[in-house]
This record gives structure tokens, sequence and C-alpha cells, in this order.
């Protein structure tokens, strides 16, 4: 399909974000806001609250602060300002974005180590506590619950226990599962929690957010290493007049209100958690069913993103099967992050299971096409 159809007749993207939305959610960019204008200001106000409950933080104890931009500038301004200048951060790297966190700590000049653990391997709490006791100086961790490098799913509530049992403050980059995996700031004690617009959420890309603990944002005034993403300033600034400090990406917000509209409707995390189990027992099934292996055991397997490993059959050339799949309507995830030879294939977005039945349809009929007899690594 060319590049210029309808968005209607648009491919199915199988990818981890940005992913196919609703036509409502499109639709919603169809009209123009004044970034003054007091219904504008009334959407922010609802779609802040709405993150704070999604979230598990109760009454005034927990506050929602939107970024500008991608998910990774939420995550650079939490780091950025909820570590102090003094601070040491630990990040729990195993994949690409954990190694982005740690990089993101030394641009900011934070004091950073890293405990890293193989892609395919969760991150391991009991080696969390041996840091932890070992550096003292440690004054904050950070993870990733779900890291789409692989797939993978984090043990956070095991990390936020010891993390918490030894005086230390809990960052979480919620990416690739906030709405659609559980998790309750309050219950975990994190100090703060990432995400974005374009994800499980199913809104477009172009908005961030970091849901926040009030008494620790309070403490950070001064701490930032950026203007534009001071935390703390943004909240300020949206607590005195409820409005953006920076011209905000308006038709972005409208389109995430119709989103969280849309995933309040289909049973919040629950429902949203269910359809995305369904996909990706769909896809993970017909893959095998096609000769395929998958990078993870099934119960280290989150319902995001699913790894595959490479075929050994000489027929098989990713860059081709990616672009004749493109042809049947099917855009997977190009390139790969894992250390292991393989390509993603994304569960995730506007997508259920006549799409996924259809997905795997099409990766059979390419295969064939290409002459590939099995997808056995």
């Amino acid at each position: 399909m060319p590049d210029t159809a309808p968005y209607l007749l648009t491919p199915y993207l199988l990818t981890p974000g940005p992913l196919t939305t609703s036509a409502t959610v499109k639709q919603a960019m169809l009209r123009d806001w004044g970034s003054r204008d007091g219904r504008f200001i009334a959407l922010n106000a609802g779609i802040r609250d709405r993150l704070v409950r999604l979230a598990g933080g109760g009454g005034d104890s927990h506050v929602a602060v939107p970024v500008q931009g991608s998910g990774t500038f939420a995550v650079e301004a939490m780091i950025g300002t909820l570590v102090p200048r003094a601070g040491r951060l630990l990040v729990l790297v195993n994949g690409a974005y954990g190694t982005r966190m740690v990089r993101i700590a030394e641009v900011a000049g934070r004091s950073v180590t890293a405990l890293v653990t193989a892609e395919d391997q969760p991150v391991s709490p009991a080696a969390v506590a041996g840091m932890l006791d070992a550096d003292p100086a440690i004054t904050h961790v950070a993870v990733v619950q779900c890291e789409t490098t692989s797939g993978i799913l984090n043990p956070i509530e095991a990390v936020a226990e010891v993390t918490r049992s030894r005086g230390r403050a809990l960052l979480v980059d919620a990416m690739s599962a906030f709405g659609a995996l559980p998790l309750d700031m309050a219950a975990l004690g994190a100090v703060a929690v990432a995400a974005s617009s374009n994800k499980c959420l199913e809104g477009v890309p172009g908005m961030g957010f970091v849901i926040a603990r009030r008494d620790a944002l309070e403490a950070t005034k001064g701490n930032a290493h950026s203007l534009s993403l001071d935390l703390h300033d943004q909240w300020r600034g949206f607590e005195a007049n409820a409005q953006w400090r920076f011209t905000p990406p308006t038709h972005v917000v409208a389109a995430f209100a119709q989103a969280l509209d849309e995933h309040e409707a289909e049973g919040g995390v629950a429902g949203r958690g269910a359809r995305y189990r369904g996909n990706a027992a769909i896809l993970i099934d017909g893959m095998r069913a096609l000769g395929f292996e998958t990078l993870l055991p099934d119960h280290l397997q989150a319902p995001i993103i699913v790894t595959f490993r490479m075929p050994a059959d000489p027929a098989f050339v990713f860059a081709g099967f990616y672009d004749r799949l493109r042809e049947r309507g099917f855009v997977i995830y190009p390139g790969k992050l894992t250390v292991a030879d393989s390509f993603r294939i994304g569960c995730i977005g506007r997508l259920g299971a006549a799409e996924m039945t259809a997905a795997i349809a099409a990766i059979r009929a390419t295969l064939a096409e290409m002459g590939v007899a099995s997808g056995a690594p």
C-alpha cells in the first residue's frame, strides 16, 4: 500500500510504538485547540487526574507531570530532576533501554553505576540487594518494567521491596507496560514512574509523562540539569495556572484524552492487558507452528513485543521478509537490539485476534513466496 493511502488503508503496525491507533483517536486530532483556552486547560487537568489513578496514586499524594516529546524525554526529566546532583543512581540493565538510562545520567552529570544482566534474563533482586549493601552512596535505583529490547518482564515488585527496605528511592521506566500491565505506585513505594502517550494507552507520539510522589517532587527545586526537562518547574506551572510552560502538543493531548476514554471503556488495565495477552498467544503459537523459536521462555515473556531468532534457512533474508510483509499490510520492527541474531514483532496497539491471525497468514504466505521451508533457527 502506498504511504499516501488514507489512514484506514495504512498497514497495521506490529511494533512497540508508535503503533496502530483507532480511527476515533486519529479523528480527535482534526480539531485545533488554543493552548490557553479554558477547554484545553480542562482537558489537561482531566488527563493528569486519570494518569494518577491509573498508577495507583491516591488523593494528593501523587501528581502527573506531562512533558513534550517522546518517552525518553520523560525518562530524562525523571532522572535529571529526581536524582539530586549529589546523588548516585544504580541502573538495572538487561537491554538497550536500561543502557539508555545510564547514558542519560552520565550526560546529566549524575554519578551512576550499572548492574548488568543478560538480555534474556530478568534483573536479580538479590544482586540489587548486594549492590545497595556494598555501596551506601547509592541514593536511587532505576529499573525498566518491560524491557522491549527482548520483551522481558522484570520483577519490579521484588526490586521495589529490596530498594525500599534499604532506604533508597525507586524510579521506574514503565514505557512499554503502563496501561496494560499492573503497576501500583503506592504498593511499590516508587518515587516516580515514566511512560508515554503512544504505547499501551494507544495514543499518538509526542507526549511523555512522569507520575511522582508529591513530597519527593516538592524537594527537587533546582535539581534539574535542563530548563525544558525540569519536572519541578513544569509541575509548579501546572499547579499555578493549569497550563504548560511552553507550547504544548495540543493535537497529541486531544488524541490522548480520547485514547484514555477508550482505555477505560475496554476495562482499563485488566481489559487492555487481556487483549494483548490474547494477541501474544496467537502470535507465538502461530510463529512456532512455522518453526520459529522465541528468544525468551514463556514465563519471562511480556505480552508487549516478542523476539524471534532468525531462521537458519539461507532463503530467509530479513530485509526481503520485512518488505514483502509490508506489502501485505503489516509493518514489523526493522533491525534488532539484542545481541542474539533476531527480530521483533509487537502485540500492542488497536489490534485484536482477527488482525493477529491475519498477520500469521501473511507471514506464512511471505515465507512461501521467499522459498523458506522453516523458520527454525
